[in-house]
């Protein structure tokens, strides 16, 4: 390597005709191979001062290509200063406690004033870049109004490595959720392909045919006022849209708050206070929260795992309903 941002690769007799983004992929493992094509694609490599831009040409023995990496462009989002609580951060990774009611990336609605905003004005020049924009790596969401612990990549190398553990299922993620009702049985596995609803495309559905695999495990940790309401510890084994939210839905036991998964609360909530029914019903968004997260880190692969405290909102209702139950 001559520098950071170029390369000098040669070719040994073992690599004698390999694709040359697969070559280069395996020679510089910092850079993944979509963006490799894109730098060949770029004219950014070049072989005796030639630049090959062919992703699929062969290459020969005794070849030595010149990579140049072009600084990251700015990133189209701005950054935008926020209070963040950061659980953990180095030169490859940073994990949040993402509040409820941000949202994790700009889209049409809320282009701004995201978690992405935030996080690049909060990293600066420590990201390196992703597909060569300086941005952080969003490896996975939290809808808007679902809160905790998140993982977002600062360098593509570190990108790339999330985005096969969380293919590969080798993220463990535990979540918090209170839900209408008394699942049965009290622990288990919810499996159901998930797609967008035939009857209202806005929302996620367990379907009969089509959709995606999706299971959540599940383990019953309290259930209040003769199961009116439960604390439920989900684990997710695979990562579809809203998942959590469509399952126990499906199920019955829709997730407390939840303005568009929710019905009508069970007949049970008669047992619940006047005040505690009120707090409950006057809670402004699903009661989901994201209590851990563990993954191998990419650099160090030391197994590492995050704890994300329940947020005030839902922290108050469960005091609440462990005080009806001592009554």
């Amino acid at each position: 390597m001559i520098d950071s941002q170029r390369f000098e690769v040669a070719v040994p007799e073992t690599a004698a005709g390999e694709r040359l983004d697969r070559f280069l992929s395996n020679a510089v493992p910092n850079l993944t191979r979509s963006r490799l094509k894109s730098l060949i694609t770029g004219s950014n490599v070049s072989l005796d001062a030639v630049a090959i831009t062919e992703p699929d040409y062969r290459v020969k023995p005794g070849q030595i290509f010149d990579i140049v990496v072009p600084e990251a462009a700015p990133a189209e989002p701005q950054p935008q200063a926020m209070d963040l609580e950061i659980l953990y951060e180095d030169d490859d990774l940073i994990v949040v406690n993402k509040p409820a009611g941000l949202v994790v990336h700009p889209a049409p609605g809320n282009p701004d004033r995201t978690l992405v905003n935030a996080l690049i004005a909060h990293c600066g020049p420590s990201l390196t870049g992703i597909g060569g924009v300086q941005r952080p790596g969003i490896v996975h969401r939290l809808d808007k109004d679902t809160s905790g612990a998140m993982v977002a990549a600062k360098t593509e190398a570190a990108h790339q490595h999330l985005v096969d553990a969380f293919a590969s299922r080798n993220i463990e993620r535990r979540y918090l959720a209170l839900v209408w009702g008394n699942p049965r049985p009290t622990a288990g596995e919810i499996s159901g392909h998930i797609g967008r609803s035939p009857r209202n495309r806005k929302k996620m559905a367990v379907l009969r045919k089509g959709g995606k695999h999706a299971v959540t495990r599940y383990k019953t940790l309290k259930s209040y006022a003769d199961g009116a309401v439960s604390l439920v510890e989900c684990k997710l084994l695979t990562g579809r849209t809203h998942q959590i939210r469509v399952h126990f839905s499906d199920r019955g036991h829709p997730i407390v708050g939840d303005p568009v998964y929710g019905r009508a609360r069970s007949k049970r909530g008669s047992n619940l206070s006047a005040e505690i029914r009120n707090d409950l019903d006057a809670l402004p968004r699903q009661a989901l929260h994201a209590a851990s997260l563990g993954f191998t880190h990419p650099t160090t692969h030391e197994f590492l795992n995050f704890e994300a405290a329940l947020p005030r909102d839902i922290s108050a209702l469960v005091s609440s309903l462990e005080r009806l139950q001592q009554i």
